[in-house]
């Protein structure tokens, strides 16, 4: 390859991937041009960027979607180079093939080698022939039910039916049986097809409770090819990764030299160039399989710059200008331990349901990495990924890492859409995590412990329902001739759960709950305090325009409003339910007027953020009305279904 210098890159990409991406090029003197859809013309990588075009609507598809724009940009615009991030185009070989014919860098493998390994089942054929480890499964052609029903009765059950050209866990299904089959086909299809304009799938024998364990490749275009370190990200919601680190804990050196020995293989099977990472399957025996090949930046890769004091992206633009690794697979040093949590805004306790919002309050911990795209006052939307931050610890070994990790995460103060802060911090401080018990099935296992409440919460309910009284005058809320004055205040949380505070006043200022403990609340603009008989608790708080309060409790923030009272709440929840949890489309009404359905039945399917929603039946009725129909667009809280009580 002739060496060119990258002199101006346009990064088509958004969010922290895209500031990432900026960090490094101000470091090393190069020019950045963003791009930016509608809904991000205010975003941080525009403003931290030497120049920015808009691209289009805030649909992805109609912008960070668009190749043929992206590249007639950067040519007028004098770019030698485009980094794809990742996500949206970052692993499609026209693209790739694109940019090579208009003399542009593509920062990235090329073209053939993303292909060899966008499609799984031609990347596992390739990667069986290279002697990498493989799972029993079916990757071929054939893909019509009946065939496929077939290969899985050869294959066994559980199985894992999975999107061919995909990732992220989106058109995936664990499958128990095959009675199950055809139904989980079809959502696979359409999940599939909606994120990845393919709906080819392929099937491998699903392993219980494994743990993923990743290696970071790294190759030139001088024939040098070497890994550098590898992660665990067994910590998972949806298949998808919520917590990574580096080095993978407990493997032995022999294990940890043989993934590497093998990801090497991988990459040099496909002349592979750049940043990529190999994903494997860990047994409890120490057993590693073959999953798939990303043939990009992957989001996780702050821990292994952190342990091998390396920056991929300089190392990416290197490899892209044509100049050789700056060192040797034995020169690659490992240095202590770091954790990645990903902080989204989504309700863990809600089935991690994504989340929008403005963030109305946002301070970041000091002493960790915060790679994020999002500053105070911008707004968390439907249309892209809802991930808020990425938030990295760094320690001389786990136990230090995960010490730090969980300070931070303390530190940090959040307040506009919901997040998963708290679930972070308990995965964190989950006893489990801390003895590097590890594997997929983490969450699922300790869910009910994962979700609990902070105990002090039900006390921060009272300290809300206090302070947002219209006034803490003389005579408390309730005040009655020749009786004891009292308060009476429902309020909801950010989970939707309910507080029915009843207090009654004993002096100004003072209260009693109906169970006798004596309350006393001095609050500030920033501040609660909560005298409960003899204790004392404190908390930090933040009081929105709109008459609600978040209060930051020991494991996150809990966010407390005024809820009405309603004789026919269950009513009013049950017609909540009904509704559209967020901006998106239709994809499938799985019923028809005048069907008679029982609760908890499936009625209909609709997709927001890449990942499909079934609404269910809050009760047993009769469909009356169904206003919407696939491929219609659905707004936040619009009813999908008009389903009548049944008599």
């Amino acid at each position: 390859m002739t060496p060119n210098n990258i002199n101006k890159l346009l990064i088509a990409n958004r969010g922290e991937i895209a500031c990432r991406i900026i960090d490094t090029c101000r470091s090393l003197g190069i020019r950045t041009l963003a791009v930016y859809s509608d809904a991000d013309r205010q975003a941080r990588h525009v403003a931290l960027a030497d120049e920015a075009f808009r691209i289009g609507p805030a649909p992805a598809v109609e912008s960070y979607l668009k190749g043929d724009l992206l590249l007639q940009i950067a040519k007028a615009q004098g770019c030698d180079a485009i980094h794809p991030g990742y996500g949206f185009l970052s692993e499609n070989p026209e693209f790739a093939r694109a940019c090579e014919k208009q003399g542009v860098i593509f920062v990235g493998p090329s073209a053939e080698a993303i292909d060899k390994m966008g499609s799984k089942s031609a990347a596992k054929a390739i990667m069986e022939e290279a002697g990498v480890p493989m799972l029993p499964g079916y990757h071929g052609d054939e893909q019509d039910d009946e065939h496929l029903m077939q290969q899985a009765q050869r294959i066994g059950f559980p199985l894992l039916i999975k999107a061919t050209y995909g990732g992220g866990g989106k058109g995936m299904r664990v499958v128990e049986s095959l009675e199950a089959m055809p139904e989980s086909l079809a959502s696979a299809r359409r999940e599939a097809r909606a994120a990845f304009g393919n709906d080819q799938l392929l099937l491998e024998r699903y392993l219980r409770n494994p743990r993923h364990v990743e290696v970071q490749v790294f190759a030139d275009h001088h024939g040098h090819c070497l890994y550098l370190s590898d992660r665990d990200c067994s910590i998972q919601r949806r298949h998808q990764k919520v917590v990574e680190e580096a080095p993978a804990p407990g493997l032995s050196d022999e294990l940890r030299r043989a993934m590497g020995e093998a990801s090497v293989k991988a990459a040099q099977a496909i002349d592979y160039r750049g940043a990529g990472t190999v994903e494997y399957l860990l047994d409890a025996n120490g057993e590693f399989f073959f999953m798939e090949m990303n043939t990009r930046l992957q989001v996780e890769h702050p821990v292994t710059e952190l342990v091998t004091d390396v920056d991929l992206v300089a190392w990416q633009l290197a490899a892209a200008e044509g100049q050789p690794l700056p060192i040797t697979q034995s020169q690659i040093p490992s240095l202590g331990h770091a954790i990645e949590v990903r902080l989204y805004a989504e309700d863990p306790q809600r089935d991690f349901l994504p989340a929008t919002g403005t963030l109305e309050q946002l301070r970041w911990p000091d002493g960790v990495r915060i790679d994020t795209g999002v500053r105070l006052g911008d707004t968390i939307t439907a249309y892209y990924d809802p991930m808020v931050a990425k938030i990295i610890s760094f320690g001389a070994d786990r136990t230090a890492a995960c010490a730090q990790m969980s300070q931070a995460l303390g530190q940090t103060r959040l307040s506009g859409p919901v997040t998963n802060l708290a679930f972070l911090r308990h995965i964190i401080d989950h006893p489990a995590f801390r003895q590097a018990k590890l594997d997929t099935g983490f969450i699922e296992q300790h869910q009910a412990q994962l979700l609990t409440a902070s105990a002090d919460r039900h006390w921060a309910a009272h300290a809300a329902a206090l302070a947002l009284l219209p006034d803490p005058a003389p005579m408390p809320q309730g005040w009655r001739l020749n009786a004891p004055a009292r308060s009476r205040s429902l309020l909801e949380d950010e989970h939707g759960e309910h507080y029915d505070i009843a207090l009654v006043g004993t002096c100004p200022g003072q209260w009693r709950t109906e169970q006798g403990q004596r309350l006393l609340l001095t609050h500030s603009q920033d501040q609660l305090q909560l005298q409960v008989d003899d204790r004392l608790m404190r908390w930090p708080c933040f009081a929105h325009e709109d008459g609600s309060i978040t209060v930051q409790l020991s494991d996150g923030p809990g966010h407390f409003r005024p809820h009405r009272y309603q004789a026919d709440q269950d009513q009013a929840d049950a017609a909540k339910a009904l509704q559209a949890p967020m901006n998106g489309t239709h994809i499938a009404n799985l019923i028809k007027i005048g069907d008679i359905v029982a609760s908890g039945q499936a009625l209909v399917v609709m997709e927001a953020m890449k990942m499909e929603y079934t609404i269910t039946a809050p009760h047993d009725g009769v469909v009356k009305g169904l206003p919407f129909q696939p491929g219609d667009a659905v707004a936040d809280g619009q009813p999908l279904v008009q389903l009548e009580v049944s008599a």
